[in-house]
């Protein structure tokens, strides 16, 4: 080939490569984990232009582009969410604890919204919201709940009807010289005083219908102006008359895990009807405003 035959060729080659990279969609990922919730939202945006597509006819087309996309879109985000302390879904998937494919069989089950143009019709965006009680309920992997050890010295308790964890300020880190705020995860411990673990994912009966271990709340949740001071989503799980709890401190490489004092610890484990609020996932934890969203844009 000579020389004029090979400027020819690259530069059809160079054409070529330009146009196909040209038509590669560019669709921004938006969203946030709302803990309260236990939601992940979830908006995806398709620039027109970067696929190729004109209105009205390249409409239908981009809503494909999306549902094609999505799953695999969503899998960094899900990969990040926080199982515990230590453990990522990432990580259970290099542990051989969860499927490589799961964050997508996850994402399948999210409620998708109307696809809408942005007000210059220059892209196309698509909210969905993704149910993280599926995600949780997946990783739970016992079918009969851990066995909790008895207390040797039981003391008086009454039966309450849920249990409430204050963690909203900032706790003392336990083994650590400063403090720090909890934050939310799939399946935080309990801990108390003296470092005992009072409640754990295996603790909690799957077959008495608990898909998620806690339920976060915010402060405002529990100061109701109503007979039990809750507001309606928390009242629905822990009952009128719940054993709130101020938590003395966190613990966890990530400060996922509330410590609440012995004398507490005891009120709920020497009473088979407090150990049963376990078992059945009648727990919620009150965080923080800003530890109840978590923000992602672009990248986990």
């Amino acid at each position: 080939m000579n020389r004029f035959g090979k400027t020819l060729f690259l530069l059809v080659l160079a054409g070529l490569v330009g146009s196909l990279y040209a038509q590669i969609p560019k669709i921004a990922v938006t969203g946030a984990i709302e803990w309260k919730k236990m939601e992940m939202r979830v908006n995806l945006s398709l620039d027109l232009a970067s696929a190729g597509l004109r209105l009205p006819t390249g409409r239908s087309q981009a809503e494909e582009i999306i549902a094609i996309e999505f799953a695999s879109l969503l899998r960094p985000y899900i990969l990040a969410i926080p199982v515990d302390s230590s453990t990522t879904v990432e990580d259970l998937i290099r542990l051989g604890s969860f499927s490589f494919l799961g964050p997508e069989s996850v994402a399948k089950s999210a409620k998708r919204g109307y696809a809408t143009l942005t007000p210059d019709f220059s892209s196309l965006s698509s909210a969905s919201t993704l149910d993280l009680s599926i995600l949780s309920s997946r990783l739970i992997l016992h079918s009969r709940p851990m066995e909790m050890r008895r207390v040797l010295a039981p003391v008086p308790a009454a039966p309450y009807s849920g249990i409430i964890i204050i963690a909203s300020g900032e706790l003392p880190v336990h083994g650590r010289r400063t403090s720090a705020f909890v934050t939310p995860c799939l399946f935080p411990k309990v801990w108390d005083t003296d470092m005992n673990l009072i409640y754990e994912r295996n603790i909690l009966d799957p077959a008495g219908g608990g898909k998620t271990l806690v339920r976060y709340a915010a402060e405002e949740d529990i100061f109701q102006d109503s007979p039990s001071g809750l507001s309606p989503e928390v009242s629905a799980l822990v009952g009128n008359n719940p054993l709130r709890i101020i938590a003395r401190g966190v613990f966890g490489i990530r400060p996922t895990d509330p410590i609440i004092d012995r004398e507490d610890a005891l009120e709920i484990l020497s009473l088979e009807d407090n150990r049963r609020l376990l078992r059945e996932g009648k727990v919620v934890i009150v965080l923080s405003d800003k530890a109840l969203e978590t923000r992602f844009d672009d990248a986990p």
